[in-house]
């Protein structure tokens, strides 16, 4: 399985995506859980703060969830130099 390193600006649109569907962390982990995922809120938690890394699956999930495009969790990420 594939991650992505994340870093604070994805987590805070992590949060906002989460926040803006009316979720709870609690809410996202089940609905991920459905579909597959062994995630766990204090995985999902760090990665909101920018501090955990992402399995491609999960993101792939958190897409079906919120009803976003992947842009939206990519936000006003600056590329590397």
């Amino acid at each position: 399985m594939r991650k992505i390193i994340t870093d604070a600006t994805f987590g805070k649109n992590l949060q906002k995506l989460r926040l803006e569907a009316g979720l709870t962390q609690e809410q996202t982990i089940a609905k991920l859980q459905v579909l597959g995922s062994p995630i766990t809120r204090a995985t999902y938690s760090f990665i909101e703060m920018g501090r955990g890394n992402i399995y491609i699956s999960d993101l792939v999930g958190l897409k079906q969830i919120f009803g976003v495009e992947y842009a939206a969790f990519f936000a006003d990420i600056l590329p590397m130099r």
